[in-house]
């Protein structure tokens, strides 16, 4: 397969093109640290040339980041969306698509496990915009792109995650015996790892590639709840570490808890997490160990317009989602 993959350079988008150049695959990069941006047209119509899938990551990805730049958020996951698919049509054979979307747009579900059916209420910038690009794709759908939608719990497990995540910053401050901060020691949630999140979308690619019209929306979830403060607790323990654990409230925009129901996800894909969370923080331990230093803390690029054709800045902004 040639593939488009845009947010490429992400956590999910470097083990995905990895798993794709591994198994034989031509892959295009396309990604904002690489000087794309998913709101051009034109360049995503040149990038796109020639590819029989394209797999849709790039996003303004942090909830945070949607709370403090709606617009952009909006502009980003919504209009590059559009612009997306708009290229798709453009091309003489259409792709088939598979863009990832998020846990975020079930809000605050009224019942946990969550299934694929419960009902769309997002609670932030983050989960509207995925909301209202799994609208643009579902219309796209109907007009004959085949095309999947995956929703993504916590993923995490890579060292090229963003540092202020609760699983990269937990870890990282008990191994070098710093206090770590819970906000929301209540809040459950649903980790995957990297690796298993990857194998979901490699399934997905496969059946598309191979002549699925269209496939169910699918969340790929662990269907084990984790609080935070269990998280934090087993991050301690994970590293040996003498760290203590500070609590405090949640954030307003955050949501209470997610944890998915995985039946579909191995009925329509044959796909369940393998890796369960103490495995994945050994993992992830001895890699950040061998790595001897912390991950990067360095601004994340986001093309924004200054009213000059050409001109970029970045936009950082530190959270913990």
């Amino acid at each position: 397969m040639r593939l488009l993959v845009t947010g490429s350079e992400g956590l999910v988008g470097r083990w995905f093109s990895d798993a794709l150049r591994a198994g034989g695959h031509d892959v295009v990069d396309y990604d904002i640290l690489l000087g794309d941006d998913i709101r051009d047209l034109g360049a995503l119509d040149h990038a796109m040339r020639g590819c029989e899938g394209v797999v849709h990551l790039a996003a303004i990805s942090r909830v945070m980041w949607g709370e403090t730049h709606p617009r952009l958020c909006h502009e980003v996951n919504v209009g590059g969306t559009a612009s997306l698919l708009a290229a798709v049509a453009r091309q003489r054979q259409a792709p088939w698509l598979l863009f990832a979307s998020s846990r975020e747009v079930y809000g605050d579900p009224l019942f946990l496990p969550v299934m694929e059916g419960a009902a769309i209420r997002p609670v932030n910038h983050y989960g509207r915009s995925k909301v209202e690009g799994e609208l643009l794709v579902e219309a796209a759908r109907a007009t004959g792109l085949h095309c999947a939608i995956l929703r993504l719990s916590n993923v995490y497990g890579g060292l090229n995650d963003h540092p202020d995540r609760a699983v990269p910053s937990f870890l990282w401050r008990a191994l070098a015996g710093e206090e770590l901060q819970v906000s929301g020691s209540d809040m459950v949630l649903d980790f995957v790892h990297v690796e298993d999140c990857v194998k979901g979308l490699m399934t997905a690619a496969r059946m598309l590639s191979d002549g699925a019209a269209s496939l169910p929306t699918v969340h790929l979830a662990s269907g084990v709840p984790t609080t935070l403060l269990d998280l934090a607790e087993t991050a301690v323990d994970t590293a040996g570490s003498a760290s203590t654990v500070k609590v405090a409230d949640r954030r307003s925009y955050d949501v209470r808890g997610f944890v998915g129901d995985p039946s579909r996800a191995l009925e329509v894909l044959g796909w369940r997490a393998g890796i369960t969370l103490d495995a994945g923080l050994r993992r992830f331990r001895d890699d950040m160990i061998a790595r001897g230093r912390p991950l990067a803390a360095v601004p994340v690029p986001v093309a924004v317009p200054l009213g000059v054709a050409g001109e970029r800045r970045n936009v950082l902004s530190g959270a913990l989602d």
